[in-house]
């Protein structure tokens, strides 16, 4: 196992940049949504199901392959994942239908369930104990930049150019991320792998498994209604294409400030305390939804929510950490896959109130499930705060 400390300076920028590519692979279905559908010849709703059956698969991926690669060096395991990801993207850019797409879409993406979670994992090895809460939600503002700029890229090559361009954007990216992680990030990162009574302790902690939930509830209130921003934007707030394009690129923009402003407070004031503003933000945000009428109107209910929006994982992410470090592998693989879980429950919940009324009903449903994650964080956080340790 590599020594704490030891190069995580020159590795953190790497996997912030892996995490950005997987971002954008990630987002490049729900930005790519209006032209997707109609390239294919397929409903919106029958499209939401692509960014349901991606999350399902990295949800079970996670948890699953995190315990299948436990002893590989992290290294050459996160190069060999972006490698993965982007010949799936470039398989996905060939697909003939939407039937081909789909499969090839959820074999894609469990390259995203490798990566995430297994840097986060690297990275809280390679930091000091007293910094490891700030490397972790450093390498998350990649998630964050990728809102701001793969989204609204995506977004507008899927308008202008097809969908196709946009998933071979990403095929590009990622193979540009996955030398760069090969160039940084030093051999003998092997953070200590769990045994089984590890993984059963972890998985029975009523209090950690508790935090893993906020996740799903938060990550199912955003994606009711996120899955379909495109389309939502298109037909009912009657953006144009730039339009469309320029509302992905705020949320992005705010996606980022509420990351790094996350990053320098997050050791100061605790990731359980930040979990809670991240929740309420955006709670906010789905409140207010029907308020924007207009491109500007949207822009601004919508700013809460990019406030929280990525900042709320990266926070979870450290919580979770500073919880039990010893058993910060798992844990990070857990709560990777329950915010996919949460993506598959959210656009799969959307695409049923879509196809059943329309596009009104998304943000009730979504507050419904963010208020549930704000009362389980606030919950958890008295039973810790209760304890002398977990």
């Amino acid at each position: 196992m590599g020594r704490p400390g030891a190069g995580a300076e020159g590795a953190r920028w790497s996997l912030l940049a892996g995490n950005f590519a997987i971002g954008c692979g990630v987002m490049v279905a729900p930005g790519t949504l209006n032209d997707l559908t109609q390239s294919l010849a397929v409903t919106v709703a029958r499209g939401g199901h692509l960014i349901a059956v991606a999350a399902v698969m990295m949800a079970a991926g996670a948890p699953l392959l995190a315990a299948a690669v436990a002893g590989w060096d992290r290294r050459r395991l996160l190069v060999l994942s972006l490698a993965w990801y982007a010949l799936g993207h470039l398989a996905c850019a060939l697909a003939p239908d939407f039937d081909w797409l789909m499969p090839v879409r959820a074999l894609t993406v469990l390259g995203a369930a490798v990566f995430t979670p297994q840097a986060a994992a690297a990275i809280s090895v390679m930091a000091p104990p007293e910094a490891r809460g700030r490397a972790i939600t450093f390498i998350f503002i990649g998630w964050s930049l990728a809102s701001v700029v793969g989204m609204p890229l995506a977004s507008f090559i899927g308008e202008t150019a097809g969908w196709r361009w946009a998933y071979a954007a990403v095929a590009l990216l990622s193979l540009a991320s996955a030398a760069w992680v090969w160039r940084t990030l030093p051999d003998g990162i092997r953070p200590a792998p769990l045994s089984l009574a590890a993984w059963r302790e972890t998985l029975t902690h009523p209090l950690l498994m508790g935090i893993v939930a906020v996740t799903v509830l938060s990550a199912a209130g955003q994606f009711t209604l996120f899955s379909y921003f495109a389309p939502y934007y298109r037909q009912v707030v009657g953006a144009s294409a730039l339009g469309v394009s320029f509302l992905f690129l705020w949320f992005g923009a705010f996606g980022l400030l509420g990351n790094v402003v996350l990053q320098r407070v997050v050791d100061r004031y605790g990731a359980a305390r930040c979990v809670t503003v991240m929740l309420g933000s955006m709670a906010l945000s789905l409140l207010a939804w029907p308020l924007g009428t207009g491109v500007l109107a949207m822009a601004i209910v919508a700013t809460p929510w990019a406030l929280g929006c990525f900042s709320s994982n990266s926070a979870q992410q450290a919580r979770l950490g500073a919880a039990a470090p010893v058993l910060a592998p798992a844990l990070m693989a857990l709560n990777t896959s329950a915010m996919y879980l949460g993506q598959a429950i959210g656009a799969g919940s959307g695409s049923v109130i879509v196809a059943r009324s329309g596009f009104d009903l998304l943000h009730w449903a979504g507050l419904g499930w963010m208020l549930a994650a704000i009362a389980l964080s606030a919950l958890v956080a008295r039973r810790m705060a209760g304890r002398a340790h977990v």
